[in-house]
């Protein structure tokens, strides 16, 4: 720890921590304002003379020759350019913490959704290491990520602005030079000694996937700009962590509080944990949103036993910084990157995508056993972390602390949390891809409401890292024999995908059943996106705002005819041969003769003697007023 007499006037530095001859103390008066003693490391050309720098300060302060001698000059100047080094890097007044600042550890695992921990209450993991930290501190339940992905989520935990804003939505893009991040602010304005180790922390581009081309040009460009922003950067694999951490400590200086990025691969693809970490399939219990499949189970499975062994290797971490005694000084952070690799998770943004496990152990100033279910933003990190350590968070940052709730003071909660969704991974645009590769889309959620607002509705859906798996498949197949829960088509297998989705989170957790252009939602509908407009505006977003128009019934794509989910659900059950499309057999089904030819000719547009999943599920064809038996 710093000296506790420096909290009174930060720019003054105690003579006794320059010079370990005490008796030259009470002849310089005490102390020496910081300006004055950087002035004399200078001689009168304006240059550094490590051999007369110390002269200089001596007759500065007029202490003549025989006190100079009394110590030999060249272990006077190293003791002053080691301490006055230390003092420079001392933050401005007002901007730090004196001594109270906590060493800050961030623990980020990868395609991990809320709630794959067992201190959430979800049976399929067993996480000990993590349970007994998050009950040492609180757990935050309704944390979510700027977006689905873990490039831009990054950059927003990093530097507490969008994604938008910090112009990183392209998936492989470096974050640009001029985009602070919260461990440089932290290294500048509190003195500390930063580092990332772990897992590629994605946001020094992935020029490599392109080739020497593209690696070239970043180079050039001096694109490339981790190294410089923190102390000590080594990436490696999971099992390695524990000994980076060992290794950031051993090249930390004494008494500098540090903070640490561990990433970690895990739950991340490729899912190869021992069997030892797997949970029997059977005895899995599976959310709404997926449907109970062999596949399902098994993938899971393979999910579940990667969350298991991160808590283990976690446990390793914790055991070093238990070992090197900091681990009761250390503000600790987990969370996840974004959500798990499987239908309804990671790319999309439905809450699987983006609402992650997220939890702050803060000995002495986080009650132990707390939990919140406050809307909370990857954005609010970088800014929370920042005054936990007597830093002010600048205005640039979009993001908002939430140190006060963390420390159980009055705290105003978000009404809103945004998150995006851009291109995913390095491959280029091709014709008949899904949206697992690109799409553009943004969602605003308050308490109770989702309004996702999709910009590519033609690109089909497609799961992002996991379309090639055996959930997946069998989902298709499933679609396909008409299988499928109706909210499950609607959600899966709807083309075009509707622009605009509202959903209540109250009656719909697992966001199936859209209710986007209902008029009893109009208001709610209306606020969210003049939410969301309003946060494209300020971030400066590149895609056209939402139709504002205040007759919702009236906008294009709001619906894909009336009662949507339940006609995609009914040509599922009438397309027999599954060729998706309706014989004038299939359509007939259930339905009177004359109706059945007349609808089947206006339903017909081509021609061609089908009616296409297109036709059936566009809005109805205008005819006159028919009596109500009459109605298709």
């Amino acid at each position: 720890m710093r000296d506790s007499s420096l909290k009174k006037n930060p720019h003054d530095v105690l003579i006794s921590q320059l010079w370990p001859a005490q008796s030259y103390v009470g002849q310089l008066g005490g102390t020496i304002n910081t300006k004055t003693a950087m002035a004399c490391f200078k001689t009168h050309d304006g240059r550094n003379h490590p051999e007369t720098r110390a002269s200089l300060i001596f007759r500065r302060f007029n202490l003549g020759r025989p006190v100079f001698t009394m110590i030999r000059t060249r272990q006077l100047v190293v003791g002053l350019v080691g301490l006055l080094s230390l003092w420079m890097v001392r933050p401005e007044p007002g901007q730090a913490a004196e001594s109270s600042q906590p060493n800050i550890v961030f623990l980020l695992s990868d395609d991990h959704s809320y709630p794959f921990l067992s201190c959430y209450g979800d049976g399929n993991v067993k996480t000990p290491t993590l349970d007994r930290l998050a009950t040492e501190g609180i757990r935050l339940h309704r944390f979510f990520t700027s977006a689905p992905q873990c490039v831009p989520s990054r950059a927003a935990y990093l530097t507490g602005r969008s994604p938008v804003a910090a112009r990183m939505t392209r998936f492989s893009s470096p974050l640009p030079r001029d985009e602070t991040t919260f461990p440089e602010l932290l290294r500048e304005h509190a003195g500390y000694f930063t580092g990332i180790c772990g897992r590629s922390y994605h946001l020094d581009g992935s020029a490599s996937r392109w080739g020497p081309e593209i690696s070239q040009l970043m180079e050039k460009h001096q694109l490339r700009t981790f190294a410089d922003r923190v102390d000590f950067l080594n990436s490696c694999a999971d099992r390695d962590v524990p000994r980076q951490v060992e290794l950031f400590l051993d090249q930390k200086p004494e008494n500098q509080p540090f903070f640490l990025w561990a990433n970690f691969s895990d739950p991340h693809h490729p899912w190869n944990a021992p069997e030892r970490f797997r949970p029997d399939p059977a005895s899995l219990k599976l959310p709404a949103h997926w449907p109970d499949l062999p596949g399902v189970r098994d993938q899971l499975a393979d999910y579940c036993a990667e969350v298991n062994r991160l808590d283990e290797t976690i446990s390793q971490v914790v055991q070093v910084l238990q070992q090197r005694g900091v681990l009761e000084n250390t503000l600790l952070v987990f969370a996840g990157d974004n959500g798990a690799a499987l239908p309804h998770g990671k790319g999309s943004l439905y809450d699987p995508g983006s609402n992650v496990p997220f939890f702050v152990r803060w000995p002495g100033a986080i009650a132990p056993g707390a939990e919140s279910h406050a809307l909370l933003s990857g954005e609010d990190l970088a800014p929370t972390l920042l005054e936990a350590a007597g830093v002010k968070p600048p205005a640039r940052m979009t993001g908002v602390s939430f140190l006060s709730l963390l420390k159980g003071e009055p705290h105003t909660p978000r009404r809103h949390v945004f998150v995006e969704r851009g291109p995913h991974g390095s491959a280029p645009v091709t014709v008949g891809m899904s949206n697992s590769g690109y799409d553009l889309s943004r969602a605003v959620r308050s308490d109770r409401y989702k309004f996702i607002y999709n910009c590519t509705p033609w690109i089909p859906y497609g799961p992002v890292d996991s379309a090639g798996g055996a959930a997946w498949k069998e989902m298709q197949l499933a679609n396909t024999e008409g299988r499928l829960a109706p909210g499950m088509i609607a959600t899966y297998f709807t083309q075009p995908r509707p622009v605009y989705e509202l959903y209540d989170l109250e009656t719909d957790p697992s966001e199936l059943n859209n209710l986007s252009g209902q008029k009893g939602l109009a208001e709610i509908e209306t606020e969210l996106r003049l939410a969301m407009a309003e946060k494209m505006i300020l971030d400066f977003d590149y895609l056209p705002l939402p139709d504002l128009r205040k007759n919702l019934d009236e906008i294009g794509g709001a619906k894909l005819g009336e009662r949507a989910s339940d006609r995609r659900a009914q040509f599922a059950r009438l397309d027999q041969d599954g060729d998706d499309r309706l014989t004038n057999a299939e359509f007939r089904v259930n339905r009177r003769p004359d109706d059945a030819v007349k609808w089947f000719n206006l339903r017909d547009v081509n021609q061609d003697g089908f009616i296409s999943r297109e036709e059936f599920l566009s809005p109805a064809p205008k005819v006159e007023p028919v009596a109500p038996a009459d109605r298709e």
